[in-house]
């Protein structure tokens, strides 16, 4: 069993700044990759960032910089470094893996979700 948890979502005012964490628990063998989304009310869920287990992001086009994915192989964690955040950014953020437990193959995971409020 893999559970993931987020945290670090919250309220904050158009041009501050959260860190989002992604903690996966259990009998993991290896973590490939790491990824956050977010999906506003009526609105599909949406890609914000991508990381490899070596380190290698993406972003959405959209985010022009403001957002910065990082991993740590050792804690199996995923982070999010929003800055600059605007109210469009407002959303529910999810985290998800890809992961290989001791007993099975890469199998992808998906935390449980952290509201991020932007204010004006």
């Amino acid at each position: 069993q893999v559970d993931l948890v987020e945290s670090g979502g919250g309220l904050v005012q158009a041009g501050g700044s959260l860190r989002l964490s992604c903690a996966a628990s259990g009998s993991i063998r290896s973590l490939n990759s790491g990824g956050w989304y977010r999906q506003a009310p009526g609105k599909q869920r949406d890609l914000v960032a991508t990381i490899t287990r070596g380190g290698s992001p993406t972003y959405a086009t959209s985010l022009k910089g403001r957002f910065t994915i990082s991993i740590d192989n050792a804690k199996n964690t995923v982070y999010l470094q929003m800055n600059s955040l605007e109210l469009e950014d407002t959303a529910v953020y999810y985290c998800n893996m890809r992961l290989a437990t001791t007993m099975s193959g890469l199998y992808t995971y998906w935390g449980q979700g952290t509201q991020v409020t932007v204010s004006s």
